[in-house]
């Protein structure tokens, strides 16, 4: 009887537990249930759209960056296809043995190596990094070949800018090179693999409009995120097309005109419009290198070069502009009222106080009016004018005639220059101004600099009367050959029978035998020339020297010799080309820098003897550069 009644109680113990399993699975087996339903019907949309999202990928696509051109529609800076292989760290389980994986189909050093880690160190590891940029046809096939091996690793095709004039233009075009952590600005377009941006000259001056607009594409892309197929493009809105007024063909003249000396710069003004021609400064640099991106070695020849290639000394070098200033000199002085005709007598040195001041030619030129004093480049002669004239007209004509100032060319990092006050002493030495610097000043020396731009445009409106600007860009992009009309130039407001006194001194320093630089004259008819000579003293001669003997630059060091300056324009009857030349330590400016200002306002002519670019001249340009 107990025996069946312990029976009958396992039997109920039993059947409650069942009980309670079942209902427990009923429950687990419900909340199942409630979950698919939620996941598969409620949330279903949410869900196919983030699938869909793994499945289709929409990516930004580079523009094509806007074309540079020359006045004639030359192209100075363009695009040429490329391809690249990228990777999306997310889509590699180890970054590093997938780069010595690809390492086998393509050489990778170690300086790409270590740029690819240290990109996928700073960016979002789903954003796409570049391995290597133009790939040969033979290793994007062995890329494309062993692409299972290489997860992540995709081939695009893109574009590098290329620079068809080389080391003659690159301080006026500039270059493209890949954007810094510094430069990101939240722009995805930056981010995108390759994307290069301006870094220096009309690249990086006028970079935003270069850039143009991005494109997309939507890319259908497997597990590990290569790209099946593509499924819709946009291209995205190419940057816009620069003209710039250069001829391509007159810069490489002067370039290489340059290439004779050491280190040199020249600038070519159309004098009634200040279309800037040329713009030229030797030693300079092969742009296409930065496009890649330097290597150490390279960088490093560069930097360490005395020439200083990297500098743009036509617009940045500030030299003190020695004779050549002697023409502002003139114009305050016929402001001020004083006679042209009026004399000077020149022994070959001047006293002031304790101090003399010499002329550069040694036993003295007699008696001078203006006329003769610019021919011969009289020292004494505009020592004696600037003690009537003062420093304060000196420097007020000189600002005039663009002296002194930013000119506002368009390429970056443009010097001012200086041209010196009494209240810019005071202010920046804390000194009063001394009558001695007013002397020295007179022949464009002690605290006045100018850059070789800024002596082109004062010899622009010497020879025009205008207040000439020198102008870099034609935009927007015109067809039409001759390009936009430029604004109107202001008068400077300096009466004619003055600058027609300068200009015929002008003439003499070049057409007359008895002039500084006669020997290198213009002797085309029609096509001669004015100018003024310039020797910039860079080291201090000792009162012992000249009475022993001023020692020759060609027997001194490089760098303790003259600069040596040249300005003029052309013709002489209807001035329409001037150009500026400075050769950096080249001794005189008749001897140096002359005969190069010569032989480019001869070459200036030749190619547009009316100034004024037409399609005609593009086909002659054209076939004689080819």
């Amino acid at each position: 009887m107990a025996r069946n009644s312990n029976d009958q109680d396992r039997y109920r113990s039993f059947t409650r537990r069942a009980a309670m399993l079942g209902l427990g699975q009923l429950g687990l087996f419900s909340l199942l249930a409630g979950r698919l339903y939620y996941l598969q019907v409620v949330e279903s949309d949410r869900y196919v759209m983030l699938a869909e999202d793994n499945r289709i990928n929409v990516r930004l696509l580079a523009p094509p960056r806007g074309l540079i051109l020359d006045r004639f529609g030359r192209e100075l800076a363009s695009n040429e296809p490329t391809y690249r292989a990228i990777v999306v760290p997310e889509q590699t389980n180890d970054l590093n043995a997938l780069l010595d994986e690809m390492s086998r189909y393509s050489e990778i050093s170690e300086a790409e190596r270590d740029r690819v880690l240290r990109e996928a160190h700073r960016k979002r590891s789903f954003l796409p990094i570049t391995v290597k940029e133009n790939l040969t046809w033979e290793e994007v096939s062995r890329i494309e070949v062993n692409a299972p091996d290489l997860p992540g690793v995709t081939i695009e095709a893109g574009e590098t800018r290329s620079y068809p004039y080389g080391v003659s233009m690159s301080h006026i075009v500039g270059y493209v090179s890949a954007v810094s952590e510094e430069e990101l600005t939240g722009d995805p377009l930056l981010e995108l693999p390759g994307f290069r941006i301006g870094k220096s000259g009309i690249e990086k001056n006028y970079d935003t409009v270069l850039r143009g607009s991005p494109g997309n594409r939507q890319v259908e892309v497997n597990a590990v995120g290569r790209v099946i197929r593509e499924l819709s493009r946009q291209e995205g809105v190419a940057g816009k097309a620069t003209r710039l007024t250069i001829d391509a063909g007159l810069q490489a003249y002067a370039y290489g005109r340059l290439s004779g000396e050491r280190s040199a710069s020249s600038v070519v003004l159309d004098v009634e419009t200040g279309d800037v021609l040329a713009l030229a400064n030797y030693p300079s640099f092969d742009p296409t290198p930065f496009t890649r991106g330097l290597t150490q070695l390279e960088w490093d020849n560069l930097v360490k070069d005395p020439s200083n290639p990297l500098s743009n000394k036509a617009t940045r070098g500030a030299y003190a502009p020695g004779s050549t200033f002697k023409m502002i000199v003139a114009l305050a002085a016929l402001e001020m009222g004083i006679d042209a005709k009026q004399e000077a007598f020149c022994p070959g040195y001047v006293t002031l106080g304790n101090a003399r001041f010499h002329c550069w030619k040694r036993w003295g030129h007699g008696k001078m009016d203006m006329h003769r004093a610019i021919r011969h480049s009289c020292d004494v002669y505009f020592y004696e004018l600037s003690k009537k004239v003062g420093i304060d007209r000196i420097s007020d004509m000189a600002k005039r005639l663009g002296l002194g100032l930013e000119t506002g060319i368009d390429l970056p990092g443009e010097k001012s220059g200086l041209i010196p006050t009494r209240g810019w002493k005071v202010s920046t030495i804390g000194e009063p101004w001394q009558m001695g610097e007013t002397l020295i000043t007179a022949i464009g020396q002690g605290f006045v600099t100018a850059t070789p731009l800024q002596l082109a445009v004062m010899t622009a409106r010497l020879a025009s009367g205008l207040e000439i600007k020198p102008r870099l860009l034609q935009e927007p992009a015109n067809p039409d050959f001759e390009g936009d009309a430029p604004p109107a130039s202001a008068s400077l407001n300096i009466p004619e029978r003055h600058l027609e006194i300068v200009r015929q001194a002008m003439d003499a320093v070049t057409n007359d035998q008895r002039g500084t630089a006669y020997r290198a004259r213009i002797a085309i008819e029609g096509q001669e020339m004015a100018g003024k000579t310039g020797t910039s003293q860079v080291r201090r001669i000792s009162m012992a020297e000249r009475e022993a003997g001023v020692v020759k630059n060609e027997d001194l060091p490089w760098r303790r010799r003259d600069h040596a300056l040249f300005v003029a324009y052309a013709p002489v009857e209807k001035p329409r080309y001037c150009c500026s030349v400075v050769v950096e330590h080249g001794g005189g400016g008749s001897t140096t820098a002359a005969p190069i200002a010569r032989d480019i306002l001869i070459e200036a002519q030749r190619r547009d003897p009316l100034g004024k670019s037409t399609a005609e001249q593009l086909a002659r340009a054209s076939k004689e550069d080819s």
